[in-house]
């Protein structure tokens, strides 16, 4: 009898868990493509004035994080502006 109470616990359990990864994963997407835009409105802001527009393939993912990470001090970007920023870059592949 003891069986017969747990499956349906354990199902629903697993079927939560299945759903809830579901939901962060969209989430995460969401959050990707509102940072990656904000990163386009601001990149004229912060960068264009030194920079010509690069393509995002010139660097590395690695090579941005290091290049963002010098350019945020250089700028004084703050750093959710920064975090945008890199997803723009790392996002104009």
């Amino acid at each position: 009898m003891k069986k017969l109470v747990l499956f349906p616990i354990l199902a629903l359990a697993l079927s939560v868990l299945i759903a809830a990864r579901a939901f962060a994963a969209g989430t995460d997407q969401n959050e990707k493509r509102a940072l990656f835009r904000q990163g386009a409105r601001l990149w004229p802001v912060y960068c264009a004035q030194c920079h010509n527009a690069r393509p995002g393939s010139e660097f590395s993912p690695q090579q941005w994080d290091a290049i963002m990470m010098h350019m945020r001090t250089l700028g004084n970007i703050p750093a959710q502006d920064s975090r945008a920023l890199l997803e723009y870059l790392k996002g104009s592949r």
